[in-house]
């Protein structure tokens, strides 16, 4: 990130890993995508930290591991076969999902086909640049929410958001979206989905927000 005290821009584990768990406990198979493949870098990884329980039970026995260490590349995904793609947060995907060509042109032929689009955290910045065939962006015209101006501006990891390429809300509203805050919700853990497109602001909400996504697919 440019830091001097050696801050990385990561995915955090306790936001992927439950919405991990949701998926496969409703019998989803889940692929990991990246712009390089191979493995992915974790913040607040097991090494580290103790894990929650929801997070430990899919690394042991729901093959989290697997499918992280060997994430594939954009070339190798045919989004025909995929029903939703989902960015929960950390920094890391603020620095090349929300950018690389290459898959968001897959993940708008999912939205395309039908399928859903979410994110949690920092991770719907990554959406805001999904391109409809239109001309527009997938999050144009619709309620979204991720981690907002308010809360960026108090972070130290981020130290205030001066590390970041772009801030999430200003991502959203750039692209038409119409963002929530946390004066726009009851709760500020609530999901906001509109349509096909599913957000939430706080990692605590990953798994909540998976769970949506997995209605708007059945459906």
């Amino acid at each position: 990130m440019g830091d001097p005290d050696r801050h990385e821009a990561k995915n955090n584990l306790w936001e992927v890993a439950p919405a991990y768990h949701v998926f496969v406990m409703h019998g989803f198979e889940v692929d990991f995508v990246s712009p390089q493949g191979g493995d992915v870098p974790f913040s607040m990884d097991e090494d580290a930290f103790d894990p929650p329980g929801m997070v430990s039970y899919t690394i042991k026995h729901e093959g989290f591991r697997d499918r992280s260490d060997d994430t594939l590349k954009p070339e190798d995904v045919d989004p025909s076969r995929y029903a939703g793609y989902f960015v929960a947060g950390g920094l890391g995907p603020l620095f090349d999902l929300a950018t690389d060509e290459r898959i968001l042109t897959i993940a708008s032929t999912i939205y395309a086909g039908g399928g859903a689009i979410g994110g949690c955290g920092h991770g719907p910045g990554s959406l805001a640049n999904i391109p409809l065939g239109s001309g527009s962006f997938a999050v144009s015209g619709k309620r979204v929410t991720g981690f907002p101006n308010a809360s960026e501006e108090t972070s130290r990891w981020s130290k205030g958001g001066l590390l970041l390429p772009f801030r999430v809300e200003d991502a959203l509203r750039d692209r038409g979206g119409l963002f929530q805050t946390k004066d726009d919700l009851a709760d500020k853990f609530d999901v906001v989905v509109d349509d096909r497109v599913v957000t939430a602001m706080f990692m605590s909400s990953c798994a909540n927000a998976a769970k949506d996504m997995i209605t708007i697919i059945r459906r």
